[in-house]
């Protein structure tokens, strides 16, 4: 009797799989009717959660590893670490590897800081006035952290090459009692010198480098919580900065993101507004002065905040994370720099920090979240271009559909395995 058990269990879990098999397009055509809002919206599938460390509040995507796909690098406030994600290859990723940060690591940057091609980590640490430095030791770990100082309260920062000398340096914002921006210039080996400090404004919470005038140079954008503005520093060439110009935004923004909204070839500003629940659109006059904000609602309590092409139609459309909720908001680009309105989808609790890449390699861009409260990272994937991306029954996604298949399948149903990838 027992083993009549086993047989037609095995049979029955068998059947499972190839009626999955069988019906992956069709589940592909439920998620869309399912989980894409309205006719305008975007399809994304429901969330994945991954566990990170203790309240992350910062996602970075990028190879780090060095095998053509998109790992993820968090930073965990309550931990006092660095979160590792490495990608299987599919959008699906390994258990987390932690690395210690400072004393409140708060924001997360990917960068070839040494210039050996490999992607290493620098890390603003809020409550250790500090800016600390992983080396990828090229395989995707990292070596012990070494410490540099910032001001009082570092919450963002920023890898580029302000001086033109061809390697990054970084820029760091100094929330409230400091009230200032710092400079580190890279000595060419991922070793950087003392900070230079600019003022600021009142609370900087947040900045963006990027070319705003066209003159070749890399100026900053800086989002003052407190001051409600936003604020243009502008580079001489040499990575020093002329004083700050300001631009009135909406009431307490947190975030500020630099890209060509309007497809006019210039970059445009977008910054989130935690307190009035806006999202701020400035765009750029051709030479890095800016016309008067236009204001579109999101979710309770947004900080941060990313543009990119997520539909596929060649212009930038904004994602924001909203603290206060369980869910992101996208608002689609009307193609000329103005927006949709929002469309909500779900992740854990507390999004903190949203970060868009091709996660699976469909060509498509993907979701990653921090959960502050949650203490998870959520991927959403686009099934814009599932079609063309899917392997009918390849689970585990190593390209071939095999027995294989069937155990990761029901690893996942009975035993609470990672889900299927492909």
């Amino acid at each position: 009797m027992l083993s009549k058990s086993l047989a037609l269990g095995s049979k029955f879990l068998f059947l499972v799989f190839l009626f999955l098999v069988l019906s992956f397009t069709p589940f592909i055509n439920l998620y869309c009717q399912i989980f894409q809002p309205n006719s305008d919206s975007i399809p994304f599938a429901p969330a994945v959660n991954y566990g990170a460390g203790d309240s992350p509040i910062s996602v970075f995507c990028a190879d780090l590893d060095g095998d053509g796909d998109m790992d993820l690098a968090v930073a965990n406030e309550g931990s006092a670490n660095i979160s590792i994600l490495m990608n299987n290859g599919c959008g699906t990723f390994q258990p987390k590897v932690d690395y210690d940060a400072g004393n409140g690591p708060v924001s997360v940057f990917c960068a070839d800081l040494d210039g050996d091609t490999d992607l290493d980590l620098a890390v603003a640490n809020r409550f250790s006035a500090s800016v600390s430095i992983l080396k990828n030791n090229g395989d995707g770990t990292f070596e012990t952290k070494v410490d540099y100082g910032a001001g009082v309260q570092p919450t963002y920062l920023f890898c580029a090459d302000l001086d033109g000398d061809l390697d990054l340096d970084l820029v760091v914002t100094n929330y409230t009692i400091s009230n200032s921006l710092s400079i580190l210039m890279n000595n060419g080996d991922g070793t950087f010198q003392p900070k230079v400090d600019y003022e600021a404004g009142n609370a900087p919470h947040s900045v963006f480098c990027a070319d705003l005038d066209g003159d070749s140079d890399i100026d900053l954008a800086v989002a003052t919580t407190d001051g409600d503005m936003i604020s243009i520093f502008k580079n001489k060439g040499d990575g020093t900065f002329e004083a700050k110009v300001d631009y009135d935004a909406g009431n307490g923004p947190h975030s500020i993101f630099c890209a060509d909204l309007d497809g006019d070839g210039d970059l445009d500003l977008a910054t989130v507004n935690a307190f009035s629940n806006t999202v701020s659109i400035f765009k750029n006059n051709g030479d890095g002065t800016f016309q008067a904000k236009v204001d579109y609602s999101v979710g309770d309590y947004p900080i941060h905040i990313f543009c990119a092409d997520l539909d596929g139609d060649l212009d930038l459309d904004i994602a924001v994370a909203n603290r206060n909720t369980n869910y992101v908001s996208i608002l689609k680009n009307n193609g000329n720099g103005t927006f949709q309105a929002k469309v909500n989808y779900e992740a854990g609790s507390g999004p903190s920090s949203v970060f868009c890449a091709d996660l699976d390699s469909d060509t498509d861009l993907d979701l990653a979240i921090a959960n502050f409260y949650s203490h998870s990272i959520s991927i959403l994937k686009n099934l814009k271009n599932e079609y063309g991306a899917l392997q009918i029954g390849d689970a585990n996604c190593d390209g071939k559909v095999t027995v294989s298949d069937v155990v990761y399948l029901i690893n996942y149903l009975f035993k609470g395995g990672p889900p299927p990838g492909c």
